[in-house]
């Protein structure tokens, strides 16, 4: 990081109060402002978050989509870092992660978990599903577009602040991170990756339920990319 560029942590959390804590504190060394945007929380993830001393974005309770979106209007910095609330991406990684986008040589940087490996896509039929449609949804875009990306769908993401107003997101849950990539490309901006680690979510249970939310990738992705 360069005292020239802000950089802007934001965490979409819901129900994360065991770990969010942990990654406020981890990321806190690389920026310059950390935004825990809160879904309609049960637990004390908003008190744990507001007790770390950061900004605190109650959302809409739409999603993480409806979330990122609200966080990106009110961030102050010129790079958004996104990273999850449960512990599952390595805060350490930040460095990397933004310094594509500090040396000019993209505007949007994502995390690959094909590159640098996942301790969650694997050991049951849950995992095997999400995967193998991660798989289908960044071929899908690879051939649209004629690119070579390797990960779609990981939330562990920095991007430019301008540029990501720039993308008119509209998605209000998870799709959000397919749609980011799809408009980036579309509109010219400049894309890349580099190998990040998924790690065991840290605490409580995964938000994503694909028997009710698959049928909102396909049609997210058929719509973008047309």
């Amino acid at each position: 990081m360069t005292p020239a560029l802000k950089v802007s942590i934001v965490i979409p959390a819901l129900n994360e109060e065991q770990t969010i804590g942990r990654v406020i504190e981890g990321c806190r060394k690389y920026c310059n402002e950390i935004l825990v945007v809160n879904g309609p929380s049960a637990d004390n993830t908003a008190e744990v978050a507001a007790a770390h001393g950061v900004r605190l974005i109650q959302d809409n309770g739409k999603g993480k989509g409806a979330a990122i979106r609200e966080a990106i209007k009110q961030v102050t910095g010129d790079i958004i870092v996104f990273i999850d609330a449960d512990g599952s991406h390595d805060p350490d990684d930040i460095p990397r992660l933004i310094e594509p986008i500090i040396t000019g040589e993209a505007d949007h940087v994502t995390g690959s978990r094909l590159l640098g490996g996942s301790s969650e896509l694997h050991g049951g039929f849950d995992e095997f599903f999400r995967l193998m449609g991660s798989a289908f949804i960044t071929a899908c875009i690879n051939w649209r577009y004629r690119v070579r990306i390797s990960d779609s769908q990981n939330g562990f993401r920095a991007i430019k602040t301008a540029v990501a107003r720039k993308l008119t997101l509209k998605e209000n849950i998870t799709t959000i991170e397919q749609e980011m990539i799809m408009k980036t490309i579309k509109k010219g901006f400049t894309l890349t990756e580099i190998p990040a680690h998924e790690y065991k979510r840290q605490a409580g249970v995964s938000k994503i339920r694909l028997t009710k939310v698959w049928f909102r990738y396909i049609y997210s992705l058929v719509k973008y990319l047309i």
